[in-house]
């Protein structure tokens, strides 16, 4: 259909997705050259689909920048606002409201987005790509935040954002959105751009339409297509009574809020306050310690969540976490009873900051990528929107909750914060163990057809 069809029957700017599918690589392909280098690279079968990931990676290192900036600026922030207090506070507040909103969008959209668009054997790892960039971010302001003050910090981290915006106009829309918009020729074109100019994308086309070849004809003539069905299709709250909705719904939610109940960001928030309560003298260089590492354990989970699968990690992730935080318990409740001039007391001391700094790196294993990798994969394409809103919405509350009241709870008990965070983390293991289902090695559409 052409663009003045499309404008004749009235529904010409609803059909059309804001970023035009892949025009600038078949431009590329006619003139023997693209913006991402030699015609010959990007028939690769992944460079596209890495490609892609790399530019929309720069909205998680934006939020990890935002997540970090906390803990190296809380203090002179604090100071400073002290003495301008009128001046200044109403603008902190909106910076934060804003950023918060855009944060917010980008928790959920970049994971998805790098679900539908990754093969199959790459997903998990394409996917990990969200949190490692968080992570980067992350240690970026804290490394940062050592040598510059916190207003210059703030405008160094809109420099990722800044490459983002332009970035977004040169990579294709989803194909699993095109193809639940009804867009065929788009949607087709999407894939033969993200999977290379020679590949063979015919039984992928007919898998995300529903037409699974390795079914049994039975199966294949119960199965509707994904095109078809969700077109123009309005999910309401009732539709979610289904279990083929709410059961992956509950796994996303419960997962997401497990995640920020385990008490991460509060650790991370006030890292810096940890630290100085467990006697560490440079405390915001710990924490850019704590940064790096939290970048490398994440790039390991990166590598090894396509080959041991999501459940085993989420499990070795949430049973070390209860470990690292018996272990901060323990010795935060030991250093409130003996004398500040003993030897236990010094061992206490470093006991807690091994079992922080093992809780980050435990987190990163498997509790920070994974319950992003699995929400994007469980959610039928026509619920998504919807379902995926309410789980972003549960963890982004949950995060608010453990954020208000980190340093209440730690001002009331070291110890006993630790130990909430503790418990959650041991029921961690028994939902995964009970509800989460394993989505390695297996296609969108045969996940998503489990549940019906």
């Amino acid at each position: 259909m052409s663009f003045r069809d499309d404008a004749e029957d009235g529904r010409g700017d609803l059909r059309k997705p804001f970023l035009h599918t892949g025009s600038w690589y078949r431009m590329g392909s006619r003139m023997g050259s693209s913006m991402l280098g030699s015609s010959q690279a990007l028939r690769d079968k992944s460079i596209s689909v890495v490609a892609c990931v790399l530019i929309v990676a720069l909205g998680p290192i934006q939020f990890g920048f935002t997540s970090g900036y906390s803990s190296p600026t809380q203090s002179a922030i604090i100071e400073d606002l002290g003495l301008t207090v009128s001046e200044d506070s109403s603008f902190l507040y909106m910076g934060r409201l804003l950023e918060g909103f855009g944060v917010g969008i980008i928790s959920y959209t970049v994971p998805v987005y790098i679900a539908e668009i990754a093969p199959q054997n790459l997903r998990g790892s394409l996917g990990s790509v969200n949190q490692l960039s968080v992570t980067l971010g992350i240690m970026l302001a804290y490394l940062l935040g050592l040598f510059v003050e916190w207003r210059i910090l703030a405008v160094l981290g809109i420099l990722p954002c800044t490459i983002l915006i332009p970035g977004l106009f040169f990579i294709p829309e989803s194909p699993r959105w095109l193809a639940k918009m009804g867009m065929t020729e788009d949607f087709e074109t999407s894939l033969q751009v993200l999977r290379g100019f020679d590949a063979d994308i015919s039984i992928e086309v007919n898998e995300i339409k529903g037409v699974k070849r390795n079914l049994t004809s039975t199966t294949r003539a119960s199965m509707r297509s994904v095109a078809s069905t969700t077109r123009r299709t309005t999910i309401r709250f009732a539709d979610l009574k289904e279990r083929r909705y709410w059961f992956p719904l509950m796994v996303g939610i419960g997962l997401l809020m497990l995640q920020q109940l385990s008490g991460i960001n509060g650790v991370l928030f006030y890292s810096s306050t940890i630290f100085e309560a467990a006697g560490v003298k440079s405390s915001n260089a710990a924490t850019f310690g704590v940064g790096a590492i939290q970048v490398i354990a994440t790039a390991v989970t990166t590598w090894l969540v396509d080959k041991a699968g999501r459940r085993l990690l989420l499990i070795v992730s949430s049973f070390g976490m209860t470990l690292s935080l018996l272990v901060v318990a323990v010795s935060f409740f030991l250093k409130d009873v003996v004398s500040s001039d003993s030897s236990v007391y010094s061992i206490m001391g470093i006991l807690s900051v091994v079992g922080v700094v093992a809780m980050v790196v435990t987190f990163s294993l498997g509790m920070g990528a994974i319950p992003w990798v699995i929400m994007s994969e469980i959610l039928p394409i026509n619920i998504k929107g919807l379902a995926g809103s309410i789980a972003t919405l549960s963890n982004w509350f949950f995060a608010w909750v453990v954020t208000m009241t980190a340093n209440l709870l730690l001002d009331w008990s070291s110890g006993g914060t630790f130990t909430i965070y503790m418990v959650v983390s041991a029921f961690t293991i028994v939902f995964v163990t009970l509800w989460v289902p394993e989505t390695k090695g297996r296609t969108l559409e045969e996940i998503q057809w489990s549940f019906r």
